[in-house]
This record gives C-alpha cells, sequence and structure tokens, in this order.
C-alpha cells in the first residue's frame, strides 16, 4: 500500500510538470502525460487515450469549459491561477481515470482515497522540499537579505533538477516521461501541418516551447521577487517565512503565467527568450516508441472531434 501510495505521489507531481502546457494563439492546443497515456486538451473537448495491457487504446472525450472565458477570471494575474486550479481537477481527473485502465487487469486498483492521500502527500512535500529547504538552506550562508533570497531561488531550481533527475530512473516514471514526448511531438506534428500518422509524429522533436516545465523554472525566478519583501513586512520567524511564500504562491503563478503567454505569443523574441528554460524538458520527455505515438494520435483526434480537424 505505502509503496503504490508513493508510486502515485511521484507521478502526480509529474502531471503538474504539464499544468500550464499553453494552447497555440492559433490552434488551441496542449496536453499533458498520463499513466500509460496521453490527455489533450482542444478548443470544445479534452482527449484521453490510455494503452490497455490488452494493447488496445481505450479513448475518452468530456467537455472543455473554462472560467477564464468570463470575468473576473480572464483578467491578467487572475487567469493563471484560474487555469492552474482547472488544470490540476482535470489533471487528478485524468489520472485516476488512466490508472483505473491501464491497471484493469492487476489486482491493483486507483482508489479515491488512493489520490487524496497522493495529494496531501504531495502538498507536504512540495512545501518541505521546495519551500522550507531552500529557505532553511539559503538561511545557512548568512548573507544580505537580497543575496539570501537569490540563494534560496538557486537552491530550490537545483533541488527540483536534482528531484527531476532522480526519478526520471525509475522505470514506471521513464514510461510517463515517454508519453510526455509522444504527446510534444504529437502536438509539434500537428502545428507543423504534417499528415497525422505515427511515422511523421515520430520524425518530430519532443521538446515544446509551451511545456509547462518551462513555467516551473520562471516560477522560480519570479519567486525571488515576490518573496524578497517577505522577511521586512512578515519578521525573521523560520515558520512565518514559510507560511508566507506558501501564501504568496499564487501571486508567482500568476506573474509566472504571463510572463510564459507573453513569450510563446512573441514571436522570434519570445523563443529566444524562453528557450534556455527548454533544456530541462530533456529530463521530463523521453525518446517514445511508435506505439506510444499512435496513443497521441488517439488522444489528439479525441480532444479535436466534431470535424475540426
Amino acid at each position: 500500500m505505502l509503496k503504490k501510495l508513493f508510486k502515485n505521489l511521484h507521478l502526480l507531481i509529474l502531471i503538474t510538470l504539464n499544468l500550464f502546457e499553453l494552447e497555440n494563439k492559433r490552434i488551441p492546443v496542449g496536453g499533458q502525460a498520463v499513466i500509460e497515456g496521453v490527455l489533450m486538451k482542444g478548443k470544445k473537448l479534452w482527449g484521453l487515450a490510455v494503452r490497455k495491457t490488452s494493447g488496445e487504446i481505450f479513448s475518452e472525450a468530456w467537455p472543455n469549459k473554462s472560467r477564464t472565458e468570463r470575468m473576473p477570471f480572464k483578467l491578467p494575474f487572475v487567469r493563471g491561477v484560474v487555469v492552474m486550479c482547472e488544470m490540476m481537477a482535470t489533471g487528478f481527473k485524468a489520472l485516476s481515470k488512466s490508472a483505473a485502465v491501464a491497471l484493469e487487469e492487476t489486482q491493483e486498483q486507483f482508489t479515491f482515497k488512493d489520490l487524496l492521500m497522493s495529494v496531501l502527500i504531495a502538498i507536504f512535500a512540495v512545501g518541505g522540499l521546495f519551500i522550507a529547504l531552500p529557505l532553511w538552506s539559503a538561511k545557512l550562508l548568512n548573507l544580505s537579505p537580497l543575496m539570501t533570497n537569490i540563494a534560496e531561488g538557486v537552491f530550490r531550481a537545483v533541488i527540483f533538477i536534482a528531484y527531476v533527475a532522480i526519478i526520471g530512473l525509475w522505470s514506471d516514471i521513464k514510461q510517463v516521461f515517454k508519453y510526455h514526448g509522444a504527446e510534444h511531438k504529437t502536438i509539434n506534428a500537428f502545428e507543423g501541418g504534417l499528415e497525422m500518422t505515427p511515422e511523421n509524429i515520430m520524425k518530430c522533436s519532443r521538446i515544446h516551447p509551451r511545456c509547462g516545465t518551462s513555467f516551473l523554472l520562471i516560477a522560480v525566478i519570479v519567486s525571488i521577487i515576490v518573496f524578497s519583501p517577505v522577511k521586512i513586512l512578515i519578521g525573521g520567524s523560520f515558520l512565518n517565512q514559510v507560511l508566507a511564500r506558501i501564501i504568496l504562491i499564487p501571486v508567482v503563478i500568476g506573474i509566472s503565467y504571463e510572463i510564459i503567454r507573453l513569450a510563446s505569443n512573441s514571436g522570434t523574441v519570445g523563443k529566444f527568450f524562453i528557450s534556455p528554460f527548454l533544456t530541462l524538458q530533456y529530463l521530463t520527455t523521453r525518446e517514445p516508441d511508435i506505439k506510444q505515438a499512435e496513443v497521441g494520435l488517439k488522444s489528439l483526434d479525441t480532444a479535436m472531434n466534431g470535424g475540426i480537424i
């Protein structure tokens, strides 16, 4: 039970890497990897495709309705937080469904209790690893307030990258990374105007400029600026500092979302700005096989069903 819980925890954290896979302004497509499958976001539908143990591909679609289409949720800096909440809810639904489908012929089941426990553990893990530990490490250096904040951001980035690299050694996580690569290749093929076949998808890059992984690195940089006034306004208590940072996470999310949204819609300049952040995708994606490309294609077809493509 404990092994399964921590396995689900790692998968859940990995799925958050894709929460901000922004849609293309011209062609509304985004996606994320799930267990043995891919979730795609079309203009009107979500499309989930999962490879069953029998070899068949299960697919399911449900409506894509966002609160960001109306006020006040579509306001800049607010919409980023709303998108994250919506994507987390959808991600949890897709995670639970993909686990149920992929593990259909095994004795292991992914229950709502498992999911709830995984979410709670993930919250504590994020708070401990990515907020408390970097803050504590930076304080040990006894630097000036500005340099302490910069050191905290550097520690946060290093811890995050190390965490992704380490769990990427796990075979189950490698499989999710392969589907992440299949998802990127599928979107790249679609946006590149290629004939949508698994063979053409395999020819495309597994790196994509709108991946949520880039968002997380930008959020680290933004957090240095946002968290800088905290010590002056809140005080020196370590617990207060941690709680203040947790409270300010929506601010970091809102600003980071607007930055990556602007970069993704700014042509060559935006690509130049975002390019250094794309290197992390070599850790969060792996080269998929053609069967995984088939799943990516099925997911896209499901999301775009209704004569859109």
